[in-house]
């Protein structure tokens, strides 16, 4: 079984691979069964690929010693405030909340952390934590002395239960290379509380008769009278990303000396000057493409699956997107389930039938942001789901290494919008990340760009202004 799968995948990367500087785009390719069973297999690489979850040795153990750790203390956490009630999966089923725990003993000795807590705009109790460089540290890739203060960053999770546990990941490889992080738990999700205060007072108070707040313009638009219930809305995302961005900029936050509130010397966004990034997965996704649009402290935006432009994903859209920042959008082939060639018409969160459109995700944002004139990218990593960006142990598909390359889009972009960095970094076809294996262990890997993107979707990318411009709009020939 072994054998045949390996031999699917190198099937599949012949036939997927193409070299960055094609001349002419090609059409959509034909349908290969063989392809498309390896492409299905490969997504469940996380679990089952070499380096997995079930292949290296140490991933079950430390699953089960982190499991219990992190169940235990936030139990404790919860009966300490029992007028805090987080009634979400991430405290009641034991595992969910855990990560990678491979990355276990990462705080200390890679980067520090420190749990915060404070209020959104309903009353409602949002737990985070905050992330940064050990005093003194090196960055792990290029040696250089990190010092404070740093630019910032606010992550929003996913929704249907995405907690912090799951985007750990991310907030740790940005610290360990110089970035102060905020990643939080949206109200009614991870550890942040479910209901609404709205009386002002200790306890839990909403009025589920109230006309329902908000603007859609602003993506804040309430489903009920019960501000923030239920939580898979739109809103909860949109007002948490702003009510996090608030607390992170402010005297509330406990490291604010090590924010870096110096402006911008050369931004690429008029006005935008302060050197702070959102980053949201998901409807996280969908609410940072959002906000971005009307508030001035954000210098740049990553949505994981997806960028949103002009609109968001129905029946979760509100208003009408304006891109007004520079854009990296890192998006999936699947969504939840993995699907054939067959059924992998519609979007990739919700499939229908037919072959897949090669132009599908430049169409949910990135091509919106081109025409702005706005820099932008797109990355669709090969054989990647909509679970790419959460960790979650075991059960669920995501591919081997679109976690990975992610992160090191991720890095480079934010390098280049909130520290003036290389253009040229985000073109290259090698590229450096280092992996955690366990022990302590983080392991540099090389990725090879080009076979690690998607052979059935066009990742693309319009980059810089006059003589700096670069721009390609299908990146590894798909057929755009």
């Amino acid at each position: 079984m072994k054998t045949l799968s390996a031999l699917l995948l190198t099937l599949a990367l012949s036939l997927t691979h193409a070299p960055a500087g094609h001349a002419a785009d090609p059409a959509p390719r034909p349908y290969s069964p063989v392809a498309d069973l390896a492409n299905m297999t490969a997504a469940y690489g996380r679990i089952v690929g070499p380096g997995g979850q079930l292949r290296n040795p140490a991933y079950l153990p430390a699953l089960v010693q982190q499991s219990n750790k992190v169940t235990t203390a936030q139990l404790l956490q919860q009966a300490a405030e029992p007028n805090r009630l987080a009634l979400t999966p991430a405290v009641l089923v034991p595992g969910w909340n855990v990560g990678n725990p491979l990355r276990a003993g990462w705080d200390g000795t890679r980067g520090r952390t420190k749990q915060v807590a404070f209020l959104n705009r309903f009353g409602a109790q949002l737990r985070g934590t905050l992330y940064a460089p050990l005093p003194d540290a090196r960055d792990p890739y290029t040696g250089a002395r990190l010092s404070a203060p740093y630019p910032g960053v606010v992550i929003t999770p996913g929704s249907v239960g995405g907690s912090q546990g799951m985007y750990q990941w991310l907030a740790e490889d940005l610290a360990e290379r110089g970035y102060l992080v905020l990643l939080y738990d949206v109200q009614g999700e991870g550890t942040s509380e479910t209901l609404p205060h709205m009386s002002g007072s200790a306890f839990p108070y909403c009025n589920p008769f109230a006309p329902p707040a908000g603007d859609p313009e602003l993506g804040t638009q309430q489903m009920t009278g019960c501000p923030g219930v239920p939580f898979q809305q739109l809103s909860n995302f949109t007002t948490g990303t702003e009510d996090a961005v608030d607390f992170f900029t402010g005297a509330a936050n406990p490291w604010l000396d090590l924010w870096d509130q110096s402006p911008l010397d050369h931004p690429t966004a008029p006005g935008r000057t302060t050197k702070l990034a959102i980053i949201g997965h998901s409807m996280g996704a969908f609410a940072v493409s959002q906000v971005q649009e009307y508030d001035d402290r954000v210098a740049t935006v990553v949505a994981l699956d997806k960028l949103a432009a002009p609109k968001g994903m129905a029946p979760y859209d509100q208003g009408t997107i304006e891109p007004e920042v520079p854009a990296l959008g890192v998006q999936s082939e699947y969504g939840f389930t993995v699907t054939p060639w067959q059924l992998s018409g519609g979007s990739s969160i919700v499939p229908g039938g037919g072959a897949p459109d090669p132009m599908r995700e430049r169409e949910t944002g990135f091509d919106a942001w081109r025409a702005s004139g706005e820099d932008s990218m797109l990355v669709v990593p090969r054989a990647s789901t909509h679970l790419e960006y959460t960790d979650i142990p075991l059960v669920l598909p995501a591919s081997r290494y679109g976690q990975d390359l992610a992160s090191v889009y991720v890095q480079r972009w934010l390098d280049r919008y909130l520290r003036d960095g290389s253009q040229g970094a985000l073109l290259a076809s090698s590229l450096r990340y280092l992996e955690p294996r366990g022990h302590g262990r983080w392991q540099p890997i090389t990725l090879r760009r080009d076979p690690l993107l998607s052979g059935r979707y066009c990742s693309a990318y319009s980059l810089g202004s006059g003589e700096s411009h670069q721009e390609d709009l299908d990146w590894t020939g798909v057929g755009c």
